[in-house]
């Protein structure tokens, strides 16, 4: 919304960005229940960017991070939710990927610099000064509204955007089964792609629950034998029906013996901490073992695997923008989507426990964001 203002003294018209009004349903401390809603502003549509009515947004375990102030940098209140999806309201007069009425995502990210080399590689999650996060950032280049300003995630009824750091959601694909894709499928596909999943490889899924699910369901459509890896044996037969090949229970010492040395890539998707070693002890030869949940503490593994077996612990973040249009398209493509649990905002606190004790369901859950 814009509106022109003439002063006595200067007869040309200026612009003066009108902002835009939202609701949002914000933690207001480190409690998993301290939620509540209020209402807050987002910047005015400028000539780059995107608005559009959030239908739905899913919750990710980095949501409980956020709010518990594990990284110690949250500034309260805090709306999280980086996994937003909606239609279109409006665009500036500059945007070529968008028209009114299309079906858009926002993920994890709402800009960068757009300079450094990580940004030229279309990995803007490794900007080198930082990209600027949809919830729990700070704005700083100019594309996110004026700088200095904390992000609003997508626990919230309207979003703007930079038409760059949008997704084009095609028209065939469900908004509510599609919301979690913007991270969880993100966050499976982009290690998936980097470490070559293809037709041949073993690859193991670490943690069979809403992140793990989706890296289940990608690496088999890439062709890969998927070892579905979990602490709970009751996960089974649900694992094997949304693509694993194998499953693998890590708290029975025979069975990991066993298979040892059997895949060539493993993801940990495990949010709590543990110990990586038994994973590592899965790798074969020359095997990549990518940790993803974002656990808080150190990660230790025997040296001689190293030299040995040359095995490789890494870690992935999430992905750029170029990989996520890439994998959503993937995804609706080849009619995957996480198994989902739609909720009102009554519900976000206990979804928020269930997540943090281990999310003993397979599924996802996403906010219906009409009950903002």
């Amino acid at each position: 919304t814009t509106t022109h203002r003439i002063t006595s003294l200067d007869r040309r018209p200026s612009i003066v960005t009108m902002p835009v009004a939202i609701k949002a349903y914000a933690a207001h401390s480190a409690s998993l229940d301290d939620f509540k809603h209020i209402d807050a502003e987002r910047h005015d549509v400028g000539d780059d960017d995107v608005a559009f009515d959030i239908s739905f947004c899913g919750l990710c375990h980095t949501d409980i991070h956020f709010v518990e102030n594990d990284l110690g940098n949250t500034m309260y209140p805090l709306t999280p939710g980086h996994e937003l999806i909606g239609t279109v309201t409006s665009v500036g007069k500059n945007v070529t990927k968008f028209s009114v009425g299309d079906k858009i995502g926002v993920g994890c990210m709402v800009d960068s610099c757009k300079s450094c080399k990580f940004c030229a590689q279309d990995e803007e999650q490794y900007c080198a000064t930082g990209s600027t996060f949809t919830y729990g950032g700070v704005t700083q280049y100019g594309r996110a509204g004026p700088n200095g300003k904390p992000t609003i995630g997508g626990y919230s009824n309207k979003m703007v955007v930079n038409e760059n750091f949008a997704i084009k959601v095609p028209a065939e694909a469900p908004l509510d089964k599609s919301a979690p894709l913007l991270c969880a499928g993100i966050t499976m596909y982009d290690p998936l792609k980097a470490f070559d999943c293809k037709p041949g490889m073993r690859v193991g899924i670490a943690g069979v629950g809403g992140l793990g699910q989706m890296g289940i369901k990608i690496a088999a459509a890439m062709g890969a034998t998927v070892i579905a890896i979990s602490r709970s044996p009751d996960k089974e037969a649900d694992a094997k029906a949304i693509g694993a090949h194998e499953f693998l229970v890590s708290t029975d010492e025979n069975a990991m013996k066993a298979a040892a040395g059997s895949m060539d890539l493993i993801l940990d998707t495990i949010s709590a901490c543990h110990d990586a070693e038994m994973y590592s002890d899965l790798l074969a030869t020359k095997g990549t073992l990518v940790m993803i949940g974002l656990q808080m503490a150190p990660v230790a593994s025997s040296c001689a695997k190293f030299l040995f077996k040359r095995i490789s612990i890494t870690g992935s973040l999430i992905g750029g923008i170029k990989n996520t249009q890439e994998m959503m398209d993937f995804c609706v493509s080849n009619n995957i989507y996480p198994d989902i649990e739609v909720i009102k905002t009554d519900k976000i606190s206990e979804c928020m426990h269930k997540l943090k004790d281990g999310n003993d369901r397979i599924v996802r859950y996403v906010l219906d964001c009409s009950s903002i």
